[in-house]
């Protein structure tokens, strides 16, 4: 999109601090984004990991540092950014259908004063077809399971269209089937060009899902390629005594104690 990224990275965050009642919860971050990676964001349990996605999207405001969308304010790139929330922190029992949620995604693009029509419902039905909901597309979302109504999410984000796609935690707590749907439509975004970033808890899947990764407790511990970053040593520093994972003959990171690697 000439003129709006001008070749500068996708997220662009320098010196970025965030606190609650004067304890700070993000600390001094700088982050580059490259563009078309799929970049995890992994840390312990109050990392920060969700605080700075909603940073990103303008939903929390920082104490200090700048976050740059291609080298501009997020107001100014939002059309440039799809977002699919936490599932837990969506009401669930709003009166409407898989369709009409997923046609919600195309009303930046509208305007508010603009209804959607045939071109909107039918950019609806092929997302969801992409993430396997199109035959729920009249179901009621409160009668959806977990893993459905994370996958209609999904959807709803992909008819956005957009550059840059942030979720918080789209895998936690979904079946198999939505794990595969999930990571198959993130790896088509990648292919596409686009830039995914992605709050992960499950570290045994991150080499196989991932290209990038950002280590993250308060501070930024480490980023980049994960072949050079998600090491034994860094994942010790992120996760300090906390961290059980265990370091395999064949050199490969497995899980172990009582947690399976899982944190959120």
């Amino acid at each position: 999109m000439p003129g709006q990224r001008n070749g500068s990275p996708p997220i662009h965050i320098e010196d970025l601090t965030v606190a609650y009642r004067e304890e700070p919860v993000l600390w001094d971050v700088d982050l580059d984004v490259p563009e078309g990676t799929l970049m995890a964001i992994v840390g312990p349990n109050g990392a920060g990991k969700s605080t700075l996605i909603k940073t990103i999207l303008g939903l929390i405001q920082p104490a200090a540092g700048q976050v740059r969308i291609y080298d501009r304010s997020y107001t100014e790139q939002r059309s440039l950014v799809a977002y699919v929330p936490q599932r837990g922190s969506v009401d669930w029992d709003f009166p409407t259908n898989a369709l009409d949620v997923v046609m919600m995604g195309r009303y930046g693009h509208l305007g508010w004063l603009k209804r959607p029509g045939p071109t909107e419902r039918k950019l609806a039905l092929d997302a969801l077809t992409k993430v396997g909901m199109q035959e729920y597309a009249g179901r009621q979302i409160s009668q959806l399971s977990g893993g459905q109504q994370q996958r209609v999410f999904l959807a709803r984000a992909l008819v956005q269209d957009a550059q840059i796609y942030l979720m918080d935690e789209p895998f936690q707590g979904v079946d198999a089937t939505t794990e595969k749907a999930i990571i198959t439509v993130l790896r088509e975004l990648r292919a596409a060009g686009r830039t995914v970033v992605v709050v992960h808890h499950d570290l045994e899947t991150v080499p196989e899902y991932f290209d990038h990764v950002l280590l993250l407790n308060v501070r930024a511990i480490a980023t980049g390629p994960v072949a050079e970053i998600f090491t034994p040593a860094n994942l010790r520093r992120t996760y300090g005594g906390h961290m059980d994972m265990l370091l395999a003959r064949d050199g490969e990171l497995t899980p172990g104690g009582g947690s399976n690697g899982r944190h959120s």
